[in-house]
């Protein structure tokens, strides 16, 4: 395979689904980030390392620059889902754990509450898979999840990921449980185009 420096791969800031407007972060971002984690701090817990505290507004701000930093070169890949109509925050999502040379990424996501269970997050990693497909020349998309999370394991099978494996007592839950980690793939060739 060619080896190409990510700093030379042009990706586009912004697309856009039915209801969405996927972006990459911008500096100023964290007010309405901050706001969504606020609101969705209670169920963002059980899944969410990050959000085991409820951050400042500052800590927000400066998170949303780091990521910007990271989609500028290129070793993580944030994207904010906007709701069109009404512009507000319904939600992140992202391509991480990024190997450039395999063109393989991981889509990790979470939903402010008041979108939750309403078809975003399906639409959002459906709408984010055929980006790093089409833009990114993906060979490999996974989506890793704990094997209590339904919601997730439902948005991986809804958007077409095969059920590859389970990681059994993997890595500890944020209560300190061990958990068995579901391993969801598409791969080119087999459940993409070739």
């Amino acid at each position: 395979m060619d080896t190409i420096n990510p700093l030379l791969i042009t990706i586009p800031e912004s697309f856009e689904t039915e209801r969405l407007t996927i972006r990459a972060p911008q500096f100023g971002d964290g007010a309405m980030v901050h706001e969504a984690i606020c609101e969705s701090i209670e169920q963002l817990r059980p899944w969410m390392p990050w959000a085991q505290d409820v951050p400042t507004m500052e800590q927000s701000e400066i998170g949303v620059r780091q990521a910007r930093v990271h989609f500028l070169d290129r070793s993580d890949l944030r994207l904010y889902l906007i709701h069109k109509d009404s512009g507000k925050l319904v939600g992140c999502s992202g391509l991480h754990r990024i190997d450039w040379q395999a063109r393989k990424f991981e889509i990790g996501d979470w939903v402010s509450t008041s979108y939750s269970g309403l078809g975003y997050i399906t639409e959002a990693v459906q709408g984010i898979a055929n980006f790093a497909i089409d833009q990114l020349e993906a060979n490999r998309l996974e989506i890793r999840c704990d094997s209590i999370n339904h919601r997730s394991i439902q948005v991986a099978q809804r958007s077409g990921f095969t059920l590859e494996g389970i990681l059994r007592r993997d890595e500890c839950r944020t209560d300190g449980v061990l958990m068995d980690t579901m391993i969801f793939a598409r791969v080119r060739g087999v459940e993409f185009g070739v």
